[in-house]
């Protein structure tokens, strides 16, 4: 299946995409894709909804909708740093031994195609192209790594939206430089495990401007999805629908010389192969 929230900021509706225009509304099964839903079991209670009302011809067109990120805001969003080893030549660290991890404000989750707002005081507001684990059941101290398997609800595309100042020149404290409002677009879908057949082997890319900055591969990460899962378990409980960011590939803006920066005006498109695209424009400062 691959979830998807339709509505305005705050008023999201959950439904179930049929295919680029129609979505199967599932508003009266369940109130939204949180907590609580990954918790009971839901995407297993909606799997034969989705198919009834599929079969029957009871998909709605999407049109001019909004399409917010497909969870409800995270009890937490946890990322990966440095988790390419070329991203991490480019900015000039070294390969990490085992996950370096950070946290980011839950309430950074906008959806895939809503404006990123510079925040005051920023002067190196930079991009990056990532995978997300959703994850789908209360976990901690997992056994093995094939164990995370079972603790992930799906997989999408999220934009972990960074300013460089704030997180490199403030005392070093990553959560500053990557927890303004909107840092995070997530979707526009989620796509539960059956519909990628290798999440280690997806194509990633994201444009500024129409200027290709980002090309990758799941393939390098240094520490893959269920490693991760895997790995955080044994320092924190993970929620059902918590977000995991698990790292971008080179071409970020702190990596060219000169270094390039996202300004008001500028727009940035993205995706990652079976996990669709996004597009934000670059908006002032409030």
């Amino acid at each position: 299946m691959k979830l998807i929230r339709i509505g305005q900021a705050g008023a999201e509706k959950p439904g179930a995409l049929i295919d680029q225009t129609t979505y199967i509304d599932l508003s009266d099964v369940v109130s939204d894709f949180d907590e609580t839903f990954f918790g009971s079991g839901g995407l297993d209670r909606i799997r034969p909804v989705v198919a009834e009302r599929a079969a029957s011809g009871l998909a709605t067109p999407i049109g001019s909708q909004r399409i917010g990120a497909p969870i409800a805001r995270p009890h937490q969003i946890l990322c990966v740093g440095l988790n390419y080893s070329d991203h991490a030549a480019e900015t000039g660290q070294a390969v990490p031994s085992e996950p370096i991890l950070f946290t980011k404000s839950p309430n950074t989750l906008v959806g895939p195609y809503d404006e990123v707002r510079i925040p005051r005081g920023a002067t190196k507001t930079d991009w990056e192209v990532e995978l997300g684990i959703v994850i789908g059941k209360r976990t901690s101290y997992l056994e093995s790594v094939d164990d995370a398997k079972d603790a992930i609800a799906g997989w999408l595309l999220v934009n972990d939206v960074s300013e460089r100042a704030f997180q490199m020149e403030r005392n070093g404290q990553w959560l500053k430089g990557k927890s303004a409002e909107t840092f995070n677009p997530a979707g526009p879908w989620l796509a539960t495990p059956d519909e990628i057949d290798d999440v280690r082997s997806l194509d990633m890319w994201l444009d500024v401007n129409g200027t290709r900055r980002q090309t990758g591969s799941t393939s390098t990460m240094i520490f893959d999805p269920y490693f991760i899962v895997h790995y955080i378990s044994q320092f924190l409980v993970l929620e059902p629908g918590d977000l995991i960011n698990t790292g971008t590939p080179p071409g970020v803006g702190m990596g060219f010389t000169p270094q390039i920066w996202l300004n008001a005006g500028d727009v940035m498109e993205l995706g990652i192969d079976g996990l669709g695209t996004q597009r934000q424009n670059v908006i002032a400062p409030r």
